[in-house]
């Protein structure tokens, strides 16, 4: 079978889009994780503003998505292609990390424990149907 023939190019496209979508969203889901434990424990005083760190997850979950996103569809050629599937990647992980906010109010840190760790999963079983539609 020649290589040609054991990519497909749906599986790739689409395991790379969940690999970031969940990794980088899985990020941006720890921040707030974070960001929500320090408000509990830390004195406003010492700690006053939480923007800064909600911004630097955010920042970062949007870099991981769009890197995962571009390497795990390495095995597709056209450029612009694998340009689309970074993009919307990034796209898909500030959504998914925005609805980690109402989780957080609906169910507390337990539920966004849950949340990065159903995000986390996503981002790895897409990994993997990325790396099995690439044929390797």
């Amino acid at each position: 079978m020649s290589d040609a023939a054991a990519k497909d190019p749906l599986a790739i496209g689409l395991g790379a889009l969940a690999t970031g979508v969940g990794l980088g969203g899985a990020t941006f889901t720890l921040a707030q994780g974070v960001v929500a434990i320090l408000r509990d424990r830390v004195d406003a005083v010492y700690y006053p503003f939480f923007g800064d760190d909600l911004l630097a997850g955010l920042v970062a979950g949007v870099a991981l998505a769009a890197i995962f996103g571009w390497r795990r569809s390495r095995a597709i050629d056209n450029i612009w292609q694998r340009g689309v599937i970074a993009v919307l990647a990034a796209v898909g992980a500030i959504l998914v990390g925005f609805l980690a906010a109402p989780v957080d109010h609906f169910f507390g840190l337990a539920g966004m424990a849950v949340w990065l760790i159903l995000s986390v999963a996503f981002g790895v079983l897409g990994s993997r149907w990325a790396t099995k539609g690439s044929g390797l």
